[in-house]
């Protein structure tokens, strides 16, 4: 099944979009996200995605108690990241009540942590891959390092993550279309489910998205949120 999967992202305790994840570029869509965890889940999404863009900045999370009540108020799993450079982070979100944790920035520096997280959580991680150029990029997208998104992908798959979520920065929130070519190779590379994200501006988007065999679904935000893409409608077209 391809999953098109909400997203909702919290800073100051808002629902917000950012563009190409700048702090500068951002669009409050609700003051509320409580409410809007059970607005999609109402619209028949099988899962959230939750980030802490406060903790993505700050290294650590800052939202926790939000992220908890957003999970008590829906039935669906939610993954939830953000900030998750400990493993304390991550237990911390899932003692919140995720059902998946996502790791990024650590994972991709160190991949001695990425190595421990798998091995202590397994199924309950999920590996942010944010990529520019191919690149990955760190610390809330503040810096590009000097390593492959296909590297990091088959590194996470070996280490026994659940799952990857690749977000090409360039197209976030800018509802311009996914890089469908970088997005299908890191999926064919990581041999373990992909979910895309970024740029997804259509239902068309997500059609396209939907012939890639290897991906496991597409997390859609702006789209969304402006009326560009009406979830009932993107969740039909897209059975497999």
């Amino acid at each position: 099944m391809f999953e098109v999967v909400p997203a909702v992202d919290l800073k100051a305790g808002r629902c917000v979009r950012l563009r190409q994840g700048r702090a500068d570029a951002e669009t409050v869509f609700s003051d509320d996200p409580v409410a809007m965890a059970r607005r999609w889940q109402d619209s028949r999404a099988q899962r959230l995605h939750v980030v802490d863009l406060d903790g993505a900045f700050a290294g650590r999370p800052s939202q926790t108690e939000l992220v908890r009540a957003m999970i008590a108020a829906v039935r669906i799993p939610v993954q939830v990241g953000g900030g998750l450079r400990e493993i304390a982070h991550v237990e911390m979100v899932l003692e919140a009540g995720a059902r998946w944790a996502i790791v990024g920035t650590r994972a991709a520096l160190d991949p001695a942590f990425l190595g421990q997280v798998c091995e202590r959580f397994g199924e309950q991680v999920i590996v942010g891959i944010d990529a520019s150029d191919g690149r990955v990029a760190v610390d809330g997208w503040t810096r590009v390092l000097d390593l492959d998104a296909i590297a990091l992908a088959r590194d996470a798959a070996a280490a026994g993550a659940a799952a990857i979520v690749y977000t090409d920065i360039a197209r976030d929130g800018t509802q311009n279309g996914p890089n469908l070519w970088s997005t299908e190779a890191v999926a064919k590379a990581a041999g373990i489910d992909v979910f895309a994200s970024g740029g997804v501006g259509s239902l068309d988007d997500i059609r396209q998205l939907a012939t890639v065999p290897e991906l496991a679904g597409v997390i859609v935000g702006r789209a969304l949120y402006s009326g560009a893409v009406d979830l009932g409608a993107a969740l039909a077209a897209v059975v497999r």
